[in-house]
């Protein structure tokens, strides 16, 4: 267990609930919990009564009443002691973009669990805490809050222009400076399914000495690191540049950054929620310097009356396309969440195409939750390289019926792709359960493969130690900066 590494998991409430204050954490719906019913009377409500009822020294299934009754007694401090430290988790890795005030740092997750825990940036977040200014400043403004907290700068893809630099090839001319393709050549910003009849190699890959799909050469330079890690006067103290971790070459083109941040958390992996925040159906293409900063006006003309809340489209390309210029793991929220998502707009096939995009820098892409579309996502990590996915979130909340929701994630996919997670936010009995459940679950479905003569019982400890814990480690480069 101490090897297992919750790879997206949010902090634990730092205060007393409750009872409405509980019911309404253990459901994704945003609306209050209606008077005429429980949340307790769910799948995830009961295994609350079944399971975290013991840890906290009750017999299971007590009444709700019951059950709360012994919470307040024992007091939040206590019980996301008993409950993260029976969670028996190697490593966290803590989102912290979402009303991160109310719950644990990822300092004090590791101080309550016993268990190392880093952190997780959220671009959307980052982006409007820097939105006020001028339009044109910024993309500037983002890139230098964002590579001060990682101030190694990007790692290099091979056959690309470094990220901040115009590319080692003559001036456009012609055709291309027009606009118009060279022969044989895809005009800028081609979708992936343009691409095959735009003369790309069938790898997808860009033709050595050109830009990327989806620049248009002269707008290389203005995409990756500033000029300096060094934030502009008046950046927030919280987000000076923290120290500096040695690198290593990673797989695929792209390095580990390590840095330290508050409370010795270090950055691991950054994450979008543009599924939220627009839907999975953006444009794949990188937007154009120009197309920022007419997107960045609109934006700030609206959190200028107030609105800060991110949801340009263009916008949140931008940062997603900055986001592979790090190296860094993206994460993507994908499929069940509150109804704050359109699941109709979640679905991870609608990410195929920039996924093509995104192949050749060889950034890993963590598609989370994903249900009900898991079999969609796993299909996706079946063909790409650089998709990795989990069922974290629908584990807690199918309850007595994970089983099936992990068997369904194990189909297709490469079992190299699969990694566990909880998406637990609030509550630490979430987090408890997200690990019990899942290692509940999956005990039982490789059992069953062992019984019935299709694995080895060494081939189900494998593939469970992969999924728990392995994968992850590969992924985020645990291992070398731990």
């Amino acid at each position: 267990m101490a090897d297992e590494v919750d790879h997206h998991v949010h902090g634990a409430t730092a205060t007393d609930l409750t009872r409405a204050e509980f019911e309404n954490l253990i459901t994704e719906s945003d609306r209050p919990v209606p008077a005429w019913m429980s949340a307790f009377d769910s799948q995830l409500g009961h295994a609350i009564l079944r399971h975290c009822a013991p840890v906290l020294g009750l017999d299971p299934h007590p009444d709700p009443d019951y059950y709360l009754q012994r919470r307040a007694e024992l007091g939040v401090t206590e019980v996301n002691r008993r409950l993260l430290r029976a969670a028996g988790i190697g490593r966290y890795l803590v989102e912290t973009g979402y009303r991160g005030a109310e719950l644990l740092d990822p300092a004090g997750m590791a101080a309550a669990s016993g268990s190392p825990a880093d952190e997780i940036l959220r671009l959307e977040a980052l982006a409007e805490q820097v939105a006020p200014g001028d339009a044109a400043g910024f993309a500037d403004r983002f890139a230098t809050v964002l590579f001060a907290r990682l101030p190694l700068g990007p790692s290099q893809p091979p056959g690309l222009p470094a990220p901040g630099l115009a590319p080692s090839v003559p001036p456009p001319s012609g055709a291309l400076a027009s606009g118009a393709p060279a022969s044989g050549l895809p005009a800028p910003g081609l979708a992936a399914p343009e691409l095959a009849s735009s003369g790309l190699p069938a790898s997808g890959l860009p033709t050595p000495g050109l830009p990327a799909p989806g620049l248009a050469a002269p707008e290389l330079a203005t995409y990756g690191p500033p000029t300096s890690s060094l934030p502009t006067p008046g950046t927030p103290d919280h987000l000076t540049p923290a120290l500096q971790m040695p690198d290593s070459p990673g797989p695929s083109g792209w390095e580990a950054r390590d840095v330290r941040v508050g409370g010795g958390a270090v950055v691991r992996g950054l994450k979008t929620i543009v599924a939220y925040r627009y839907g999975l159906d953006f444009d794949p293409r990188r937007p154009t310097s120009r197309e920022v900063t007419r997107a960045a006006g609109r934006w700030l003309r609206a959190v200028d009356r107030g609105r800060v809340r991110l949801t340009d489209p263009v916008v949140m390309r931008h940062l997603i396309w900055t986001a592979l210029d790090t190296g860094l793991p993206l994460q993507f929220h994908v499929g069940l969440g509150d109804p704050d998502v359109d699941l109709r707009r979640a679905d991870p096939l609608l990410l195929r195409d920039f996924i093509e995009l995104a192949e050749p820098t060889g950034v890993p892409l963590l598609l989370l939750h994903c249900y009900p579309f898991h079999r969609h996502a796993g299909l996706l990590a079946h063909s790409y390289p650089n998709v990795h996915f989990d069922v974290g979130l629908a584990v807690n909340h199918s309850g007595a019926r994970a089983k099936a929701v992990v068997a369904e994630s194990l189909e297709t996919a490469p079992f190299a792709k699969l990694l566990f997670s909880s998406d637990a936010w609030g509550p630490a009995e979430l987090h408890f359960l997200g690990a019990t459940l899942w290692r509940r679950a999956m005990a039982s479905v490789v059992d069953g493969f062992v019984a019935e003569g299709e694995w080895s019982r060494r081939q189900a400890d494998r593939v469970t130690a992969m999924i728990g814990g392995e994968n992850a480690r590969r992924v985020y480069r645990l291992d070398e900066h731990p």
